[in-house]
């Protein structure tokens, strides 16, 4: 647990599954989605490759099991009956969404909200997750008849609190593409009766069904204020020394998609989108190809790292590619991601937020970023996934946030071309 600096809710659960705010074998959070595949697959009662327990040993002793579960379910994934639609919700359960849907077989799609303004396309649906810090969603679909179709359509988020975001998203989306069957996915379910009520409502008004799976579910009480949103900051650590730093270039190892984006400030970018993270919507047939782009993009990594303890950091909405490389560099590996939900920090035994540090996105200078648990001098090198480079200004913030953590090799990794900028730093290596 963990509290928000957030008016609209005060509380936070911390996931040990997810990736996002701690760091964890990258192979458990891609079983966290898997479990939430067999929970799916286990109600069609088709052949199952693996079962529930043995994906909660695998996520418990992640060093014995981890790796063999997931390369088993790789092999031979989950089959479904009939078409499935997945939906991931940004920016904690873009991976967890993605995850779930790669451990089906079938016939299945995939695509992640976003909030992400994308000039060049329209937001096919739209909807408000409401006690978000960011509460705009948009959904780009590159394919128009994306969203076409009758096949259930399965939501993924990593926990329901009130279910509320969920609602709102099947509105829009039986408003635009009607279909009978939802089903709302997530690892926790805190639902009171009147919440569940609220489905029920949702069912009848729209004369359809709406199903919840979740790996725990049960009833919660809040007491208590939020944390003052002007929460006095921390003076950061004083940088002792200049990390390493070393940037690499895989923009020639993935398929992209040129459109350019708008920050709130109207600021463009111009950097394409790497075209298979999600975002923009996969079909079960880009599967193999995204695959293949893993693999040699974590072969090379691999043969870069530097040191035995390594953290590999995911950025944002864009955790699910980095979290699959990651899987494939070796041993002594860890994940997580850089996120913009302000959260309490406190060095308190058992809190699970022990540290923070802030900065301003490089995206959007008018939004803050946070790092979470990240000792000062605890990793031997840190690998930073980038989807876009920006500014040599933009990313200054960013860059220092990092080094504070007194890592002694940042590497820099990024899925657009090289930008040619003014004053490069001497000590950049290229790849």
């Amino acid at each position: 647990m963990a509290a928000r600096v957030n008016k609209k809710r005060s509380f936070l659960f911390v996931s040990k599954v997810l990736g996002k705010h701690i760091p964890v074998n990258p192979h458990v959070s891609l079983l966290g989605g898997a479990a939430l595949a067999v929970l799916l697959q286990n109600a069609f009662e088709g052949e199952m490759t693996v079962d529930l327990p043995e994906i909660v040993q695998a996520i418990r002793q992640p060093s014995l099991y981890a790796e063999q579960v997931y390369a088993k379910l790789k092999h031979n994934p989950l089959p479904l009956n009939g078409p499935h639609l997945f939906i991931g919700f940004a920016e904690t359960a873009t991976a967890l969404g993605h995850s779930m849907y790669d451990a089906c077989s079938g016939t299945t799609q995939y695509l992640h909200t976003t909030r992400e303004s994308i000039r060049e396309l329209t937001s096919l649906i739209s909807f408000e997750e409401e006690h978000s810090h960011a509460t705009a969603h948009r959904c780009y679909a590159i394919d128009a008849a994306f969203f076409q179709g009758t096949q259930p359509v399965v939501l993924v988020d990593d926990e329901i609190t009130t279910g509320k975001t969920a609602l709102n998203m099947i509105r829009d989306l039986q408003m635009k593409f009607p279909r009978s069957r939802y089903i709302v996915a997530s690892l926790l379910d805190w639902r009171s009766a009147t919440d569940r009520d609220k489905f029920t409502a949702l069912e009848e008004e729209l004369g359809i069904e709406i199903s919840c799976l979740s790996l725990i579910a049960g009833e919660l009480e809040v007491i208590g204020d939020s944390i003052d949103m002007h929460e006095t900051r921390k003076p950061a650590l004083e940088r002792t020394h200049a990390s390493q730093l070393a940037k690499h270039y895989l923009y020639g190892q993935f398929e992209h998609l040129q459109v350019t984006s708008e920050d709130s400030s109207g600021h463009i970018n111009d950097q394409p989108y790497v075209s298979l993270s999600g975002r923009f919507g996969l079909a079960c047939t880009d599967n193999a190809a995204f695959d293949r782009q893993v693999a040699a993009a974590g072969a090379f990594l691999k043969t870069q790292r530097t040191g035995k303890s390594t953290l590999c950091l995911g950025t944002g909405e864009f955790m699910y590619l980095p979290m699959r490389i990651a899987a494939e560099m070796g041993e002594g590996i860890l994940y997580q991601s850089t996120t913009r939900s302000p959260i309490h920090a406190s060095n308190d035994a058992g809190y699970a937020i022990q540290s923070r540090a802030s900065y301003t996105s490089p995206e959007d200078p008018a939004v803050l970023n946070f790092l979470y648990n990240i000792p000062v001098g605890h990793y031997d090198e840190l690998f930073v996934f980038l989807e876009r480079e920006v500014s040599q200004e933009a990313f200054v913030p960013f860059l220092e946030a990092l080094e504070r953590t007194q890592t002694t090799q940042l590497h820099l990794v990024y899925f657009s071309p090289e930008m040619k900028q003014a004053n490069e730093s001497k000590k950049e290596i290229r790849s």
